[in-house]
């Protein structure tokens, strides 16, 4: 097999990097992007096998990224992605290296950040593309000896021919020229004295790249104060470790905290809308739709998902593939509700049994869609909550696009945001701001509290004059039923 050499390196006048490709990445980034999207790396990054890479001086956060490197061996230009494949070479082991103290100092075209000498290692030895299946690749990622990434390329967000053919649109690559493929979930962070490996081989371990080994050395040289100097904050420290917990980060403060969900638990949704009225709000909540599981009070953080009414040359471009739906879904997090904008249209399904098992297994709260579902029955015997228009049995595509994900939208007659608290119950859905959330549930629990003593002033006979709502003389009477059980 043959191995990657000075003369590999020296050919390679492009270095071309993919932002997030594989699915386990994406989720653990929070974003899955529509378009693939690239950053250029300077021919003097790449590095072969067996070398030392160096942390800059005064830089706490190098990044390693386990990836899969394509050596085109035909130019390219304009070509489809049915015909990209035959003008790959070859492909092998890379490893993505960066310094994230300085990602702040470019805005993101990552020179300095992913460009220093040494930051590209590829090999050790060449796997020849025709003899592979481009769609069933391993990459595997041993940090110290210890395995960090592994995953493969069938379900890849954009395919390898993709990306040839998405380049070769508006630039030619050349023979030699490198593409980096994207990383998966289990980057990190390595520190000098530490042995990074990266090994691509064929699913069934049938061929190999053998391990791309490269060891992390102190830099000596400080920076110069004429440029941009390194700088961490935590931030970088999370998305350099992957986590903020495996950054030894404390966990950020969530809109919904555990005691505020509890709260709002507490209350029915008759009353939170009463308290939102007061605070001038009327055009909270989500109309006309039915519940598959009405018993259940749900409180969970809105994520948004938007389908624009179908236009089938656009339907062309967003509807297949892993679109923003099933972006949607694969990303929702445990305790999170999908909001879903269908404009009202009953004409389709907007979800169906198997992408609601899916955000199900992920832990959603519930699904909201003021549009039609498939699968009815399955969606309906689950233990997700799912929220809906109507039946309907047609696919997603007969109506609608899937659009966007994560950003404003409008759902049975009102506006959600990402991040807005959703609150729903047997008597409606609302969308709470989560500025006021903690206010609002407060008032809430307190005015029910007054409901109970309005109902069982109301049970011994008396009249609802003055009673409900509470004059002054009916308030000193409740302040004292109150203040009774409390000494109770």
């Amino acid at each position: 097999m043959e191995q990657v050499n000075d003369d590999t390196l020296a050919a390679a006048r492009k270095v071309i990097a993919v932002h997030i490709n594989y699915p386990s990445r994406a989720a653990q980034r929070g974003r899955t992007p529509a378009q693939p999207s690239y950053f250029l790396k300077p021919s003097s990054s790449l590095s072969l096998t067996g070398t030392a890479v160096e942390r800059p001086a005064g830089c706490e956060l190098l990044g390693f990224e386990g990836e899969i490197a394509i050596i085109i061996g035909k130019a390219a230009r304009r070509v489809e992605v049915d015909d990209a494949w035959g003008h790959v070479a070859a492909v092998t082991a890379s490893n993505d290296l960066g310094v994230y103290d300085l990602r702040y100092a470019d805005k993101g075209s990552n020179l300095r950040s992913k460009g220093g000498d040494g930051f590209t290692p590829v090999g050790p030895a060449l796997i020849a593309a025709d003899a592979v299946d481009p769609a069933n690749l391993r990459i595997r990622t041993w940090h110290n000896g210890e395995l960090v990434q592994d995953d493969t390329t069938e379900d890849l967000l954009f395919p390898f021919a993709r990306l040839v053919a998405d380049l070769s649109q508006l630039l030619t690559l050349e023979e030699g020229d490198i593409i980096l493929t994207g990383t998966p979930a289990g980057a990190s962070v390595a520190v000098p004295g530490d042995l990074l490996e990266v090994e691509v081989s064929t699913a069934d371990g049938q061929l190999s790249t053998g391990r791309l080994t490269t060891t992390v050395k102190e830099g000596t040289t400080a920076f110069a104060d004429f440029g941009a100097r390194p700088k961490a904050d935590d931030l970088q420290r999370e998305e350099a470790y992957g986590s903020r917990e495996a950054a030894g980060l404390p966990a950020t403060q969530s809109a919904l905290s555990p005691e505020l969900k509890a709260k709002l638990e507490s209350v029915c949704t008759a009353t939170l809308s009463s308290q939102l009225r007061k605070r001038g709000l009327n055009n909270v909540s989500i109309d006309g739709l039915t519940a598959t599981r009405p018993d259940r009070k749900v409180v969970g953080l809105a994520r948004t998902l938007r389908y624009v009414p179908n236009r089938e040359d656009l339907f062309k471009t967003h509807g297949g593939g892993f679109n923003a739906q099933k972006r949607a879904i694969d990303s929702v997090n445990e305790g999170e509700i999908l909001v879903m904008e269908a404009r009202g249209e009953k004409g389709t399904g907007t979800i169906g049994d198997i992408l609601a098992l899916r955000a199900q297994v992920r832990g959603a709260a519930a699904i909201i869609t003021d549009g039609g579902v498939r699968d009815f029955s399955a969606v309906a015997a689950m233990e997700l909550p799912t929220y809906y228009s109507n039946p309907h049995p047609a696919v997603l595509g007969r109506r609608h696009i899937p659009w966007d994900t994560d950003i404003t939208i409008a759902c049975g007659g009102t506006t959600v945001q990402p991040g807005d608290i959703i609150v729903a119950d047997s008597d409606g859905i609302l969308v709470i701001p989560p500025a006021l959330a903690e206010d609002v549930a407060n008032d809430s629990i307190a005015q029910e509290r007054e409901e109970v003593f309005i109902a069982e002033m109301v049970q011994q006979g008396h009249s609802v004059d003055g009673l409900y709502p509470l004059n002054a003389e009916w308030r000193t009477r409740y302040e004292e039923w109150e203040a009774g059980k409390a000494n109770d």
